[in-house]
């Protein structure tokens, strides 16, 4: 088996949250990618949008990714949007292992209802949702590039990183 186990998956699926019970049972690190770029940057994602636009921050994110990507037994939870990139994508999957989250976007929307956190959804207003289905639909090719996909819409955590560990025999 490859040595990380990477979630990936659109805004609202689970990765943060999973990731970090993930790693913990399994006894490994546990890298948040949006963490990572914030710490790195100086400041929250949102601001770097809003200061200096979305191309800044997925060149933010295509460093943090060459980064951990080449450390070794870890957990990492990627942004919603980090696998539209090509190379993002081909460095995560020669690094590990790709489990895709999913779940409905009715349930995403849920999730991610409080504005000013999800740069790419805010603004949406009333078309928040149809903004989530169409965000799907773009990425859609990317999460189905993954090893495994996993719907995190009926499943509690534990189920979930349970599954996860059998499927991929997975142990601390």
């Amino acid at each position: 088996m490859k040595e990380n186990v990477i979630l990936i998956g659109f805004m609202g699926v689970g990765k943060t949250s999973l990731g970090k019970l993930l790693a913990s049972k399994l006894g490994r690190g546990f890298v948040d990618l949006d963490e990572k770029i914030e710490h790195d940057a100086g400041m929250s994602i949102p601001q770097i949008f809003e200061t200096y636009g979305e191309k800044y921050f997925r060149e933010l994110e295509k460093n943090a990714v060459k980064e951990v990507s080449t450390r070794r037994n870890i957990v990492i939870a990627t942004g919603g949007g980090t696998v539209k990139d090509e190379e993002n994508l081909q460095l995560l999957k020669n690094s590990g292992v790709i489990i895709c989250l999913t779940t409905e976007p009715e349930e995403i929307y849920r999730r991610t209802a409080r504005q000013g956190e999800r740069p790419v959804l805010d603004g949406g207003g009333s078309e928040r949702l149809e903004t989530i289905k169409k965000l799907l639909a773009e990425r859609e090719k990317f999460y189905k590039q993954a090893d495994y996909q996993i719907d995190t819409t009926d499943w509690s955590p534990l189920q979930i990183v349970n599954n996860i560990c059998e499927k991929f025999k997975l142990q601390r």
